[in-house]
Protein backbone atom coordinates (compact mmCIF):
# COMPACT_ATOMS: atom_id res chain seq x y z
CA UNK A 1 0.00 0.00 0.00
CA UNK A 2 1.42 3.49 -0.55
CA UNK A 3 1.82 5.84 2.23
CA UNK A 4 -0.78 8.80 3.03
CA UNK A 5 0.61 12.07 1.43
CA UNK A 6 1.34 15.45 3.11
CA UNK A 7 1.99 18.49 1.65
CA UNK A 8 3.69 21.12 4.37
CA UNK A 9 3.77 24.95 3.35
CA UNK A 10 6.89 27.09 4.96
CA UNK A 11 10.24 25.46 6.01
CA UNK A 12 10.75 27.49 9.23
CA UNK A 13 10.82 25.95 12.50
CA UNK A 14 6.75 25.20 12.56
CA UNK A 15 6.95 23.49 9.06
CA UNK A 16 9.91 21.57 9.94
CA UNK A 17 8.91 20.11 12.82
CA UNK A 18 5.18 19.00 11.13
CA UNK A 19 7.04 17.60 8.39
CA UNK A 20 8.95 15.42 10.89
CA UNK A 21 5.33 14.79 12.75
CA UNK A 22 3.96 13.52 9.79
CA UNK A 23 7.23 11.77 8.72
CA UNK A 24 6.90 9.50 12.22
CA UNK A 25 3.25 9.26 11.66
CA UNK A 26 4.02 7.58 7.95
CA UNK A 27 3.28 10.22 5.70
CA UNK A 28 4.98 10.58 2.67
CA UNK A 29 5.95 14.51 2.84
CA UNK A 30 6.04 17.18 0.97
CA UNK A 31 7.21 20.89 2.18
CA UNK A 32 6.92 24.02 -0.03
CA UNK A 33 9.23 27.00 0.84
CA UNK A 34 8.64 30.11 -0.95
CA UNK A 35 12.71 31.59 -0.79
CA UNK A 36 15.32 29.41 -0.98
CA UNK A 37 15.92 29.15 2.04
CA UNK A 38 14.73 29.59 5.41
CA UNK A 39 15.46 33.34 6.13
CA UNK A 40 12.50 34.43 8.61
CA UNK A 41 11.87 34.78 12.61
CA UNK A 42 13.22 30.68 12.57
CA UNK A 43 16.94 32.09 11.91
CA UNK A 44 16.40 35.63 13.41
CA UNK A 45 16.30 34.50 17.60
CA UNK A 46 19.05 33.55 20.29
CA UNK A 47 18.70 29.35 19.42
CA UNK A 48 17.35 28.78 22.62
CA UNK A 49 15.47 25.91 23.26
CA UNK A 50 13.70 27.10 27.00
CA UNK A 51 11.75 25.28 28.86
CA UNK A 52 11.58 27.53 31.82
CA UNK A 53 9.74 30.22 30.79
CA UNK A 54 6.87 27.71 30.44
CA UNK A 55 4.49 27.05 32.58
CA UNK A 56 1.98 23.81 33.14
CA UNK A 57 1.82 21.84 29.74
CA UNK A 58 3.91 23.99 28.40
CA UNK A 59 6.71 22.80 30.19
CA UNK A 60 5.89 19.10 29.20
CA UNK A 61 5.65 20.25 25.50
CA UNK A 62 9.25 21.87 25.67
CA UNK A 63 10.77 19.16 27.55
CA UNK A 64 9.52 16.73 24.64
CA UNK A 65 10.78 19.58 21.72
CA UNK A 66 14.35 19.42 23.72
CA UNK A 67 14.25 15.68 23.46
CA UNK A 68 13.58 16.24 19.81
CA UNK A 69 16.75 18.67 19.17
CA UNK A 70 19.04 16.38 21.21
CA UNK A 71 17.60 13.24 19.14
CA UNK A 72 18.47 15.23 15.74
CA UNK A 73 21.79 16.87 17.08
CA UNK A 74 23.31 13.32 18.36
CA UNK A 75 22.43 12.15 14.85
CA UNK A 76 25.32 14.89 13.98
CA UNK A 77 22.54 17.21 12.03
CA UNK A 78 23.81 20.44 13.56
CA UNK A 79 25.59 21.24 17.10
CA UNK A 80 24.01 21.88 20.22
CA UNK A 81 25.07 22.52 23.48
CA UNK A 82 23.09 21.74 26.77
CA UNK A 83 24.19 24.75 28.75
CA UNK A 84 21.06 24.99 30.55
CA UNK A 85 20.65 28.53 31.76
CA UNK A 86 21.28 31.56 34.39
CA UNK A 87 19.04 34.35 35.49
CA UNK A 88 20.87 36.58 37.49
CA UNK A 89 20.18 38.84 40.25
CA UNK A 90 21.57 42.11 41.40
CA UNK A 91 18.59 43.83 43.29
CA UNK A 92 16.76 42.49 46.51
CA UNK A 93 13.65 42.57 44.70
CA UNK A 94 15.07 40.23 41.80
CA UNK A 95 16.82 38.10 44.37
CA UNK A 96 13.80 37.69 46.36
CA UNK A 97 12.19 36.53 42.52
CA UNK A 98 14.83 34.28 41.98
CA UNK A 99 14.49 32.79 45.33
CA UNK A 100 10.72 32.34 45.98
CA UNK A 101 10.47 30.53 41.98
CA UNK A 102 13.52 28.41 43.11
CA UNK A 103 10.48 27.36 46.08
CA UNK A 104 8.45 26.76 43.24
CA UNK A 105 10.30 24.89 41.15
CA UNK A 106 12.23 22.84 43.07
CA UNK A 107 11.52 19.07 43.23
CA UNK A 108 10.26 19.28 39.60
CA UNK A 109 12.61 20.85 37.95
CA UNK A 110 16.39 20.57 37.85
CA UNK A 111 17.28 24.25 39.65
CA UNK A 112 20.06 25.32 41.89
CA UNK A 113 19.81 28.42 43.53
CA UNK A 114 23.38 29.88 43.74
CA UNK A 115 25.26 32.66 45.49
CA UNK A 116 27.30 34.87 43.72
CA UNK A 117 30.36 32.72 44.44
CA UNK A 118 28.78 29.88 42.81
CA UNK A 119 27.84 32.51 39.65
CA UNK A 120 31.41 32.63 39.22
CA UNK A 121 32.23 28.86 39.11
CA UNK A 122 29.42 28.66 36.54
CA UNK A 123 30.63 31.49 34.28
CA UNK A 124 33.44 33.68 33.78
CA UNK A 125 31.12 35.80 31.89
CA UNK A 126 28.47 37.06 34.62
CA UNK A 127 29.73 40.26 36.12
CA UNK A 128 30.84 40.11 39.88
CA UNK A 129 29.91 43.80 41.08
CA UNK A 130 26.81 43.49 43.05
CA UNK A 131 25.76 39.90 42.45
CA UNK A 132 23.22 38.58 44.94
CA UNK A 133 23.11 35.68 43.43
CA UNK A 134 21.63 33.44 40.54
CA UNK A 135 19.26 30.80 39.70
CA UNK A 136 20.69 28.09 37.19
CA UNK A 137 17.80 25.81 35.39
CA UNK A 138 19.71 22.63 33.76
CA UNK A 139 16.78 21.84 31.27
CA UNK A 140 17.78 25.26 28.22
CA UNK A 141 19.83 23.82 25.23
CA UNK A 142 21.54 25.79 22.36
CA UNK A 143 21.64 25.50 18.79
CA UNK A 144 22.75 28.00 16.08
CA UNK A 145 19.61 28.68 14.48
CA UNK A 146 20.82 29.35 11.38
CA UNK A 147 22.85 26.17 10.94
CA UNK A 148 20.10 24.19 12.36
CA UNK A 149 17.19 25.26 10.27
CA UNK A 150 18.96 25.28 7.37
CA UNK A 151 20.71 21.59 8.46
CA UNK A 152 17.28 19.91 9.18
CA UNK A 153 15.70 19.87 5.99
CA UNK A 154 18.94 17.61 4.60
CA UNK A 155 18.46 15.44 7.80
CA UNK A 156 14.19 15.17 7.67
CA UNK A 157 15.23 13.98 3.60
CA UNK A 158 17.85 11.50 4.72
CA UNK A 159 16.11 10.17 7.82
CA UNK A 160 12.39 10.13 6.24
CA UNK A 161 12.18 10.53 2.83
CA UNK A 162 10.82 14.13 3.19
CA UNK A 163 11.00 15.83 0.14
CA UNK A 164 11.58 19.79 -0.33
CA UNK A 165 10.81 22.16 -2.95
CA UNK A 166 12.38 25.96 -2.66
CA UNK A 167 11.61 28.50 -4.27
CA UNK A 168 7.43 27.50 -4.56
CA UNK A 169 5.33 29.81 -3.46
CA UNK A 170 1.57 28.34 -2.70
CA UNK A 171 -0.62 31.28 -3.54
CA UNK A 172 -4.09 29.15 -3.54
CA UNK A 173 -5.47 25.59 -2.12
CA UNK A 174 -8.49 23.91 -3.02
CA UNK A 175 -9.38 20.50 -3.04
CA UNK A 176 -6.87 19.17 -1.38
CA UNK A 177 -4.46 20.44 -4.35
CA UNK A 178 -1.96 23.36 -3.61
CA UNK A 179 -1.44 25.20 -7.13
CA UNK A 180 1.98 27.38 -7.61
CA UNK A 181 1.89 30.22 -10.24
CA UNK A 182 -0.31 28.99 -13.40
CA UNK A 183 2.46 25.52 -14.15
CA UNK A 184 3.06 23.33 -10.77
CA UNK A 185 -0.17 21.72 -8.66
CA UNK A 186 0.35 19.18 -6.01
CA UNK A 187 -2.06 16.97 -4.28
CA UNK A 188 -2.09 16.18 -0.51
CA UNK A 189 -4.08 14.17 1.67
CA UNK A 190 -3.63 16.83 4.27
CA UNK A 191 -2.26 20.23 3.98
CA UNK A 192 -0.26 22.03 6.61
CA UNK A 193 -0.04 25.95 6.80
CA UNK A 194 3.26 26.78 8.62
CA UNK A 195 3.35 30.37 7.18
CA UNK A 196 5.00 32.42 9.91
CA UNK A 197 4.22 35.96 9.92
CA UNK A 198 2.54 35.78 6.64
CA UNK A 199 -1.35 36.09 7.22
CA UNK A 200 -1.96 37.72 3.92
CA UNK A 201 -1.06 35.33 1.05
CA UNK A 202 -3.54 32.05 2.18
CA UNK A 203 -7.09 32.28 3.68
CA UNK A 204 -6.48 36.11 4.74
CA UNK A 205 -9.62 35.72 5.92
CA UNK A 206 -9.56 32.91 8.30
CA UNK A 207 -6.72 34.70 9.98
CA UNK A 208 -8.64 38.01 10.61
CA UNK A 209 -10.61 36.33 12.69
CA UNK A 210 -8.04 35.52 15.18
CA UNK A 211 -6.16 37.70 17.79
CA UNK A 212 -3.55 38.28 15.68
CA UNK A 213 -0.61 40.78 15.71
CA UNK A 214 3.19 40.93 14.47
CA UNK A 215 6.04 41.51 16.58
CA UNK A 216 9.47 42.95 15.41
CA UNK A 217 12.74 42.34 17.63
CA UNK A 218 16.03 43.24 16.93
CA UNK A 219 19.18 41.64 17.77
CA UNK A 220 22.80 41.41 17.36
CA UNK A 221 26.02 39.72 17.58
CA UNK A 222 29.51 39.95 19.04
CA UNK A 223 32.30 38.25 17.75
CA UNK A 224 33.43 34.98 18.31
CA UNK A 225 35.60 34.84 21.69
CA UNK A 226 39.34 34.41 21.66
CA UNK A 227 40.90 31.44 22.64
CA UNK A 228 38.02 29.30 22.83
CA UNK A 229 36.63 31.08 25.56
CA UNK A 230 33.12 30.45 26.75
CA UNK A 231 30.82 32.18 28.62
CA UNK A 232 29.16 28.64 30.10
CA UNK A 233 25.24 28.91 30.39
CA UNK A 234 23.40 31.53 28.83
CA UNK A 235 22.69 34.81 31.12
CA UNK A 236 19.60 36.75 31.48
CA UNK A 237 18.94 39.87 33.49
CA UNK A 238 16.45 40.52 35.66
CA UNK A 239 14.54 42.30 33.07
CA UNK A 240 13.62 38.74 31.61
CA UNK A 241 12.29 37.86 34.79
CA UNK A 242 9.13 39.72 33.87
CA UNK A 243 8.73 38.46 30.63
CA UNK A 244 8.18 34.65 30.95
CA UNK A 245 4.50 33.32 32.28
CA UNK A 246 6.29 30.77 34.34
CA UNK A 247 7.69 33.29 36.37
CA UNK A 248 4.48 34.62 37.71
CA UNK A 249 4.98 32.06 40.25
CA UNK A 250 6.56 34.14 42.11
CA UNK A 251 4.67 36.13 44.61
CA UNK A 252 6.96 39.33 44.61
CA UNK A 253 6.65 39.54 40.54
CA UNK A 254 4.54 42.88 41.25
CA UNK A 255 6.57 44.63 43.36
CA UNK A 256 9.56 43.65 40.87
CA UNK A 257 7.83 44.84 38.20
CA UNK A 258 6.80 47.91 39.38
CA UNK A 259 10.12 49.03 40.29
CA UNK A 260 11.38 48.54 36.98
CA UNK A 261 7.75 50.58 35.71
CA UNK A 262 9.34 53.26 37.40
CA UNK A 263 13.12 53.23 36.87
CA UNK A 264 13.19 51.68 33.51
CA UNK A 265 9.99 52.86 31.90
CA UNK A 266 11.27 53.21 28.26
CA UNK A 267 13.12 49.23 27.95
CA UNK A 268 9.38 48.08 29.28
CA UNK A 269 8.12 50.66 25.71
CA UNK A 270 10.32 48.87 23.99
CA UNK A 271 9.65 45.37 25.33
CA UNK A 272 13.50 45.09 26.39
CA UNK A 273 14.49 42.37 27.81
CA UNK A 274 18.42 41.06 28.02
CA UNK A 275 19.93 37.77 27.61
CA UNK A 276 22.82 36.22 25.58
CA UNK A 277 23.76 32.95 23.92
CA UNK A 278 26.94 31.50 22.25
CA UNK A 279 26.85 29.53 19.55
CA UNK A 280 29.60 26.55 18.33
CA UNK A 281 32.17 29.21 16.80
CA UNK A 282 32.19 31.38 20.32
CA UNK A 283 29.62 33.85 18.78
CA UNK A 284 27.62 35.90 21.29
CA UNK A 285 23.90 36.08 20.34
CA UNK A 286 22.54 38.85 22.23
CA UNK A 287 19.10 40.63 22.39
CA UNK A 288 16.16 41.49 22.21
CA UNK A 289 12.75 44.24 21.66
CA UNK A 290 9.42 43.50 20.96
CA UNK A 291 7.22 45.99 19.25
CA UNK A 292 3.61 44.83 18.66
CA UNK A 293 1.46 46.01 15.41
CA UNK A 294 0.11 44.27 12.07
CA UNK A 295 2.91 45.76 10.06
CA UNK A 296 6.46 46.86 11.19
CA UNK A 297 9.30 48.84 8.68
CA UNK A 298 11.81 47.26 7.95
CA UNK A 299 14.82 49.40 10.04
CA UNK A 300 16.64 49.02 13.54
CA UNK A 301 16.21 51.57 15.57
CA UNK A 302 19.92 52.31 16.91
CA UNK A 303 18.90 53.43 20.44
CA UNK A 304 17.01 50.02 21.08
CA UNK A 305 20.53 48.29 20.29
CA UNK A 306 21.91 50.94 22.21
CA UNK A 307 20.17 50.28 25.25
CA UNK A 308 20.13 46.68 24.73
CA UNK A 309 23.94 46.74 25.04
CA UNK A 310 23.91 49.36 28.26
CA UNK A 311 21.77 46.90 30.16
CA UNK A 312 23.77 44.07 29.10
CA UNK A 313 26.86 45.66 30.38
CA UNK A 314 25.20 45.36 33.89
CA UNK A 315 25.50 41.59 34.30
CA UNK A 316 27.87 40.53 31.63
CA UNK A 317 31.54 40.90 30.33
CA UNK A 318 32.93 39.26 27.64
CA UNK A 319 36.99 39.00 26.51
CA UNK A 320 35.57 40.71 22.69
CA UNK A 321 32.16 42.79 22.54
CA UNK A 322 32.91 43.84 18.70
CA UNK A 323 29.39 43.82 17.27
CA UNK A 324 29.70 41.72 14.03
CA UNK A 325 26.26 41.63 12.65
CA UNK A 326 22.59 43.59 14.00
CA UNK A 327 19.05 42.26 12.46
CA UNK A 328 15.45 42.60 13.21
CA UNK A 329 12.90 39.25 12.62
CA UNK A 330 9.18 39.20 12.80
CA UNK A 331 7.19 36.97 14.06
CA UNK A 332 3.41 35.94 15.04
CA UNK A 333 1.84 36.98 18.32
CA UNK A 334 -1.32 36.18 19.96
CA UNK A 335 -2.67 38.85 21.57
CA UNK A 336 -5.06 36.65 24.02
CA UNK A 337 -2.02 35.22 26.04
CA UNK A 338 -2.24 31.66 24.06
CA UNK A 339 0.82 30.49 22.76
CA UNK A 340 -0.57 28.49 19.55
CA UNK A 341 -2.90 28.74 17.11
CA UNK A 342 -4.57 25.40 15.54
CA UNK A 343 -7.46 25.72 12.43
CA UNK A 344 -8.69 23.98 9.30
CA UNK A 345 -10.50 26.46 7.36
CA UNK A 346 -11.51 24.08 4.81
CA UNK A 347 -11.28 20.03 5.14
CA UNK A 348 -8.11 18.52 5.37
CA UNK A 349 -6.40 21.93 5.17
CA UNK A 350 -5.08 22.40 8.74
CA UNK A 351 -3.46 25.92 9.61
CA UNK A 352 -0.40 25.93 12.59
CA UNK A 353 1.06 29.12 14.01
CA UNK A 354 0.67 31.81 16.49
CA UNK A 355 3.42 30.72 18.94
CA UNK A 356 4.60 33.96 20.18
CA UNK A 357 8.27 33.87 20.03
CA UNK A 358 8.77 30.51 21.35
CA UNK A 359 9.49 28.53 18.23
CA UNK A 360 12.51 26.70 18.58
CA UNK A 361 10.74 25.44 22.34
CA UNK A 362 7.40 24.54 21.36
CA UNK A 363 7.52 23.42 17.57
CA UNK A 364 8.43 19.92 17.85
CA UNK A 365 6.64 18.81 20.88
CA UNK A 366 3.27 20.88 19.37
CA UNK A 367 3.76 19.85 15.78
CA UNK A 368 3.19 16.15 17.30
CA UNK A 369 -0.09 17.02 19.57
CA UNK A 370 -1.14 18.73 16.54
CA UNK A 371 -1.05 15.64 14.19
CA UNK A 372 -2.28 12.53 16.94
CA UNK A 373 -5.87 13.32 15.29
CA UNK A 374 -4.22 11.93 11.98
Amino acid sequence: MSKPSAIVIGAGIVGLATARALAVKGYAVKVFERTHKAVGASVRNFGMVWPIGQPGKLYDRALRSREIWKEMGDDGAFWYDPAGSLHLAYHPDEWQVLQELYEQFKGERPVELLNAQQVAGRSGAAVQQGLLGGLYSADELIVDPREAIWAIPGYLQGKYGVEFFWGRCVSYISDNTVYIGNDEEYEGDVIFICSGADFETLYPEAFAAYPLTKCKLQMMRFASQPDSWRIGPPLCGGLSLIHYKSFTASNSMATLKKRYEAEMAEYLEWGIHVMVSQNGRGELTVGDSHEYGPTHDPFDKDFINTMIVQYLRTFAQFKDSRIIETWNGTYPKLTNGETDLFFSPEPAVYVLNGLSGAGMTLSFGLAEESTAFL
